[in-house]
């Protein structure tokens, strides 16, 4: 924990750096506990003009009532106060659920006040007396380390997924998938919660990462988290963060996705009472973590998956009702790949190059013979599938049997084009639907004019 000093900066680097922060100064909110009026003066007429809020308190009862009402980014308070010591103080909060960062001041510096103050989680001690630049620049480390731990945070998380094919783009051109991008455009700018649904393999989260990076939120944290990954048992805590009377505190992915975007996959998943948590967070943007007296406000863009039928769960009792129906806003459907036949030339040709480059090998050849047995494929696995086989074929050096191209004529079994099976699957659901275009268009997931137009073009 660092002390701060006078160093031997330059003006202008300081100045450099002071801009740098100044954007993630105006976000923060501060609370200053001092019993003498004219630090409490100083302190406000340094800090307010470029916090986006600053109160005070003189003495840790009043704090404490402000800390049960509202929530501080950041509390700056004096050691040595009448009644209670400032660091009895942060060490009593910290035990009742305050999971801000703290700056100690005090006059009387010694070995002692500086391992009690990291026990209890300051992030900076400041000598008294002290100047502006002095407690602005402790401001801004505190803010640094607030915004470090929660980036190494989750980055472990991110690290600790097996979800090496869910950064990518969202890929093909097909109708089914355009319908998609459109939908996710319309929706981005909104806080509206999103549920996409559809087998596994198809893309949830890379549609989710989609959104994210459409909306307002892209610069803010994107944190995934894989439901049916976490024990019944742990997920409250991961989810909520816990405090522990002896390790201090754990964030939870909800407070760490604060300002971002919440994914949470597979989230037919979660245990009934944490679905109940999970109802309260989304109506009121505020969580109360494990073991806490009080709630942290939240600002998040959840966003839910599953390749589960919701429906039925809700029926048999195993997913709440009213939580269905909050998450389920904005309901998109992700295609199976083998309703989305057109694409997968296309992807397999991404896949092919991205991943050739990636392991350093020579990329296969994907002739028309290869393109026909991947297109006639099933795909039960979906574009995670076919990623897959790109990627194992590419290490063995040829494509498995049954994709292989043998170099045999295919006269007697003529190829038949992608478009014209995309033609064929899309008459093939209007004759289902008994020719009825606007259900046609509802089953495939595409718009009443593009079928128009299709079936206009085939003379339909």
């Amino acid at each position: 924990m660092p002390m701060t000093a006078v160093t031997g900066r330059s003006r202008t680097s300081e100045n450099a750096a002071d801009t740098q922060q100044d954007a993630a100064l105006r976000q923060v909110s501060v609370l200053v506990v001092d019993d003498e009026p004219g630090m409490r003066n100083f302190l406000v007429r340094t800090l307010g003009p470029r916090c986006k809020r600053i109160e005070e308190a003189a003495d840790t009862a009043a704090a404490s009532k402000l800390l049960d009402a509202q929530h501080f980014d950041l509390v700056i308070l004096d050691n040595v106060m009448p009644g209670q010591s400032g660091l009895d103080w942060l060490a009593e909060q910290r035990r009742v659920g305050f999971f801000s960062e703290a700056i100690l001041m005090t006059a009387y510096a010694d070995l002692d006040t500086a391992i009690h103050a990291l026990r209890v989680g300051a992030t900076d001690l400041v000598l008294k007396p002290f100047r502006s630049n002095q407690i602005l620049n402790a401001v801004r480390r505190s803010i640094d380390h607030r915004f470090l731990r929660r980036e190494n945070t989750l980055l472990k998380h991110e690290l600790s997924l097996d979800n090496k094919t869910a950064r990518g783009r969202l890929l093909g051109r097909s109708p089914r998938i355009e319908a998609v991008r459109s939908a996710l455009k319309k929706v981005a700018r909104l806080p509206t919660p999103v549920l996409l649904t559809g087998e596994s393999g198809t893309g949830k989260e890379i549609a989710a990462r989609t959104l994210h990076a459409m909306s307002d939120r892209a610069g803010k944290p994107f944190v995934p988290v894989n439901c049916a990954g976490i024990s019944a048992e742990g997920v409250a805590s991961e989810l909520f963060g816990d405090i522990d009377q002896g390790a201090g505190r754990k964030d939870g992915l909800l407070l760490l996705a604060s300002g971002g975007t919440l994914f949470l996959d597979e989230v037919a998943e979660l245990p009934l009472p944490v679905q109940a948590a999970l109802l309260r967070v989304i109506e009121d943007n505020r969580i109360r973590p494990i073991g806490s007296d009080r709630e942290v406000p939240l600002n998040l863009r959840v966003i839910c998956a599953t390749n589960a039928d919701l429906e039925k769960a809700v029926a048999e009792g195993r997913f709440r009702k009213d939580l269905y129906h909050r998450i389920n806003v904005m309901g998109l459907h992700m295609p199976a790949l083998r309703e989305r036949v057109g694409d997968i030339a296309d992807l397999a040709e991404l896949f092919m190059d991205g991943l050739s480059r990636e392991l350093g090998v020579k990329r296969l050849s994907l002739t028309d013979a290869v393109t026909l047995k991947l297109a006639r494929y099933t795909w039960p696995g979906n574009v995670r599938e076919l990623r897959n086989l790109i990627e194992r074929s590419l290490i063995l050096g040829e494509f498995p049997p049954e994709f292989a191209d043998d170099g045999e004529s295919l006269e007697e079994e003529p190829i038949e084009s992608l478009h014209a099976m995309e033609k064929r699957h899309i008459l093939a659901i209007l004759e289902a639907s008994g020719g009825n275009r606007a259900e046609a268009a509802r089953r495939l997931g595409i718009s009443r004019k593009t079928i128009d137009r299709k079936c206009a073009m085939w003379n339909g």
